[in-house]
């Protein structure tokens, strides 16, 4: 065997290995227990077929069922969706009209195969801005599945991290006002405990799809030491395979929050985020 050829057998071992490992859950610290995705290029994807937009939306759907369930077969613990952004309220009005009766109809048609899967919904955002029906329907199946113990599926609608912030800003300043809070009792975990987030992990593996390398006002405070993975792959067309992909890379990183990688390999555990 040449030496070209040694090394990617070596590669393939190593991968397997990793995919095994994911697959079977046999070191779950190499597992996210959080994955957030930014699901961009529905539009585009639509357009590069010569179909109307909305169908990329559509199809999209169709790719969020391929990956929750892929998450909830992995032992994901959390799996946030960029689903609609407080700036999407400024695209045209039948866009916005048609993404608000596709989410109405989505969730209603999706509850039943979350239950089946264990799988809750929750969701952070602004919901009251949201459209009658749509946040009628959401409530129902938060109401439906908020028995199930396995992934937490979390969409951010009406969402952004702008928003968010500014709101536990004006929370904490209400608390201040009131005495209830001094300057210095302002920390991490208070400034933490009032975003709309509160009780859920920070993502510890960030995905976008789509072919941009931003975040968009995407969970910014949440994403301050996760590991960002971006592809050129268009949401409709991203696959459980892209998945474990990005899971296999993520296995392979290294997190050092800050420290060197004697400190972490010396560790018992990482350091808090």
């Amino acid at each position: 065997m040449n030496s070209a050829s040694g090394a990617q057998h070596a590669t393939t071992m190593t991968d397997n290995s990793i995919q095994y490992c994911i697959d079977h859950d046999i070191d779950p610290a190499r597992r996210p227990r959080h994955v957030a995705i930014i699901m961009d290029g529905n539009g585009r994807w639509a357009i590069a077929r010569n179909l109307p937009r909305h169908q990329g939306h559509i199809e999209g759907v169709n790719t969020v069922r391929r990956i929750t369930e892929e998450c909830s077969r992995l032992g994901i613990g959390y799996l946030t969706l960029y689903t609609f952004s407080t700036e999407n309220w400024n695209r045209p009005a039948d866009e916005v009209d048609a993404l608000m009766e596709l989410i109405s109809i989505a969730i209603e048609r999706e509850t039943p195969d979350l239950i089946k899967n264990n799988v809750r919904l929750t969701m952070i955002g602004d919901i009251e801005r949201l459209p009658d029906e749509p946040r009628r329907r959401l409530e129902g199946c938060f109401e439906a599945t908020s028995h199930c113990n396995g992934l937490t599926l979390c969409l951010a609608l009406s969402y952004s991290a702008r928003w968010e912030i500014t709101r536990a800003a004006r929370r904490l300043a209400a608390l201040a006002a009131k005495g209830e809070l001094t300057p210095d009792e302002i920390t991490d975990d208070t400034v933490a405990a009032n975003l709309t987030t509160a009780g859920i992990p920070d993502p510890d593996l960030l995905i976008r799809t789509g072919g941009d390398c931003r975040v968009s006002n995407y969970l910014l405070w949440q994403i301050a030491y996760s590991e960002l993975n971006f592809t050129d792959t268009y949401w409709p067309d991203y696959s459980a395979e892209d998945l474990r992909q990005a899971l296999r890379r993520y296995a392979g990183s290294e997190r050092r929050y800050g420290m060197t990688s004697e400190q972490i390999q010396g560790a018992d555990s990482p350091p808090k985020e």
